[in-house]
């Protein structure tokens, strides 16, 4: 009897575990502003601080997740796309669209130090800390644009051949890759000279847009916009080793390295989440699941509370910024 009992206590526990959501609410906390579209984020480890492009309202907000408050809500930055904390400069970099330029903040004071011309169509942002070089996409003009950090100057833009989705570093191989719409590729940038070094065919994959790397394990993640599909990509022979379908219209990826969690955040609302598992030292990923909520294309993880962040935009009139929780995979530490 003692055992049918305890095997019937197992079987309602992994009943109840597995019908857990795989992602949930903690706070929904207000957003300023009118209730429009939101887009990329980037987290400041450093100052416990989220910075939220509130594109449509042409502002930058700065969130103090330690606090769960807005702490600004900055102005004066047009069709506001990407954006990117770099702690190490102590700035902040958005590119405001509606202005074609790349607006550089100083993260102490929360004021603009300098706006910078030259890309058509400024989204993704990346930072090469070899070379103090910041580097644009621009989906409009087809190419990568390059910034001098030190002195707020733009370099030159990069000609890829096609629109450029995301823009990234790869701090192991110290090289700039963007993700290529109609080539579907992988272009791989040389960050001192600006320039081409190669081209890498993502099989399986139409429109890549998101993109983001583990460089613990050196593999990227690669988001299909045409064909709602997630490429796992071996960054060291630059070849995918597996594809897996997603929410229509795959959008902003973020990715937790101590859980080994990835999130894939979607224009029609769905949220696929995965988690790295290591077999004979290779990487494959599980499908956790998915969630649905409106809007949420645009998200953001903090690696120390494992916590998830969506800015919504719309939810009973207003905006609001949905802070999420999980479960972390088995055997790690929460």
């Amino acid at each position: 009897m003692r055992h049918l009992v305890t095997a019937a206590i197992g079987a309602s526990l992994a009943v109840l575990h597995a019908s857990r959501p795989v992602l949930r609410t903690v706070a929904d906390v207000p957003m300023p502003g009118p209730a429009v579209r939101f887009d990329y984020q980037s987290l400041d480890t450093a100052r416990n601080r989220l910075y939220i492009a509130h594109m449509n309202a042409d502002h930058l907000v700065v969130f103090d997740v330690a606090n769960r408050k807005v702490l600004a809500n900055l102005g004066g930055f047009a069709r506001v796309h990407g954006v990117l904390a770099v702690p190490q400069l102590g700035r902040v970099y958005a590119s405001a669209t509606g202005h074609h330029e790349v607006a550089v903040v100083d993260a102490s004071t929360l004021t603009v130090l300098a706006r910078v011309a030259g890309v058509d169509y400024p989204d993704g942002i990346a930072y090469a800390p070899d070379v103090r070089r910041v580097f644009v996409s621009d989906e409009h003009g087809k190419g990568d644009g390059v910034i001098d950090a030190t002195h707020d100057t733009f370099i030159r833009e990069v000609a890829l051949g096609g629109e450029a989705g995301n823009t990234v570093y790869d701090p192991t191989a110290r090289r700039i890759l963007v993700a290529v719409h109609e080539s579907n590729e992988l272009v791989a940038l040389d960050p001192s000279r600006a320039t081409i070094t190669a081209r890498y065919r993502l099989p399986g994959i139409e429109e890549p847009h998101g993109v983001y790397i583990d460089p613990a394990h050196h593999v990227a993640f690669v988001s299909g916009e045409g064909n709602a599909t997630l490429a796992l990509v071996d960054l060291t022979r630059m070849r995918v080793l597996a594809t897996y379908p997603v929410g229509r219209d795959p959008d902003v990826l973020a990715f937790d390295p101590g859980w080994g969690r990835l999130y894939v955040s979607a224009e029609s609302g769905t949220v696929s989440v995965f988690t790295e598992q290591l077999a004979a030292g290779a990487v494959t990923l599980h499908h956790d699941g998915d969630l649905y909520m409106p809007h949420a294309h645009t998200v953001a993880v903090d690696p120390r509370t494992h916590l998830v962040y969506f800015p919504l935009e719309n939810v009973d009139g207003k905006p609001i910024l949905r802070i999420m929780e999980t479960d972390p995979p088995p055997g790690a530490a929460r």
